[in-house]
């Protein structure tokens, strides 16, 4: 693979960075500017909502520039948006700097993704966009934990300022590596919904707003929950450890969701892993009792969490044959349901406390898999009709 493939990763490493450092940094957010967690929480549904509705907008707006340029401006705005982030002193002004940052982000994932299919000939454009949102994966593998270790000696502004200098830094190598590329036709915003009009298109993307809500109604919440639950009230390297498990564990699912989708089919593989998602997040108030116990139960969970986005892809590529565009509706929805965890997790927070937050995850969970059980019984109806009208003696 290029070095050209391994520098867009190094840049959806930067801005995925940005987006999932902020579970790490919810301590120290709230103890630098005297706001409560479920209010630091909003920083995370500031950024998702932002992304969720400027992804499909901006690859529309940048839609006839050049990928490069795209690329660049993207990376300068995610910079700017974490520079702003570092400097903040204000919670307004944190949240103005995650929805600029989100921006950046959100024009970035699609163009790159793009230009990493175009630079390779066919049969390897698979594994380069693999290796592309690999870099989003390792983020989360790296960049939470390090924002919590980080986030109790230099800061909030410390741990933003950081990711504000990945940004800028890959921005500073990507003209020295990629060459221009003429933008693509532009799609209308009109046609990037029309796909929605599919009843079972409508189906998957509810249980993608729903699941990553189950996940991430917890994970952005996790730093408290585990110190309620393990005692490890001020052991934030401890907590940082268990967030690089998660991550791991989140590389390995991410890998593994795809293998077993295309082995045992992609509704096999769903029912499975969302089992396994409701399983450890019932179980993890009780895993998570004591160090070791957090380790695995997060490990496990990880898995099956993020197993979840590549068969469910899987899945619309099969209902719709415009991949493009059901893809970027997903990607909107994957945001849409961080962006509204970070208010469920307040709300949940607020009546009954953190260690509320993986009950109510779990019982998300079951809503996806009642969910996915509709979309599977109704597949097995249709295809006995489509059977007979395909048998039935042309007249």
């Amino acid at each position: 693979m290029s070095v050209r493939t391994y520098l867009l990763a190094a840049g959806a490493f930067a801005v995925g960075t940005s987006a999932y450092v902020v579970s790490g940094v919810l301590p120290a957010v709230s103890d630098e500017l005297g706001v409560s967690l479920t209010a630091a929480g909003q920083l995370a549904t500031a950024f998702a909502l932002s992304y969720a509705i400027g992804a499909p907008l901006l690859t529309t707006v940048t839609g006839r520039w050049d990928r490069r340029t795209v690329l660049l401006a993207a990376l300068a705005v995610a910079a700017i948006g974490n520079g702003i982030s570092a400097l903040a002193t204000t919670y307004p002004l944190l949240i103005a700097g995650r929805i600029i940052a989100a921006l950046g982000a959100a024009a970035y994932t699609p163009a790159a993704t793009l230009v990493a299919t175009a630079l390779l000939p066919p049969a390897q454009r698979a594994r380069a966009v693999a290796i592309v949102f690999g870099g989003l994966t390792v983020a989360l593998a790296v960049g939470v934990p390090a924002g919590d270790l980080l986030g109790s000696t230099i800061g909030y502004g410390g741990v933003f300022g950081a990711v504000a200098v990945v940004c800028a830094l890959v921005a500073a190598v990507v003209p020295v590596f990629l060459p221009r590329m003429a933008a693509p036709p532009p799609v209308p915003l009109r046609k990037r919904f029309a796909v929605a009009a599919d009843p079972r298109v409508l189906i998957v993307l509810a249980m993608t707003v729903i699941g990553v809500l189950a996940v991430m109604v917890v994970y952005i919440y996790v730093s408290p929950l585990l110190k309620a639950t393990a005692g490890l009230d001020g052991t934030g390297a401890t907590i940082g450890l268990l967030l690089l498990v998660y991550g791991i564990g989140a590389v390995v699912g991410n890998t593994w969701g795809g293998r077993a989708a295309d082995r045992f089919g992609t509704m096999r593989t769903l029912f499975v892993v969302l089992a396994g998602i409701a399983v450890t997040l019932a179980t993890l108030t009780l895993t998570a009792s004591t160090v070791a116990g957090a380790a695995a139960g997060l490990f496990l969970w990880s898995i099956f969490s993020w197993a979840f986005n590549p068969p469910l892809q899987s899945l619309l590529l099969e209902l719709a044959p415009t991949g493009g565009l059901v893809l970027s509706l997903n990607a909107s929805a994957i945001y849409l349901g961080t962006a509204i965890a970070g208010v469920v997790g307040g709300l949940v927070i607020g009546m009954g406390g953190v260690l509320v937050l993986p009950i109510v995850g779990g019982g998300l969970v079951l809503v996806v898999i009642g969910l996915l059980l509709t979309l599977h019984l109704g597949s097995r109806r249709a295809a006995p009709a489509l059977a007979r009208v395909e048998l039935a003696p042309a007249k």
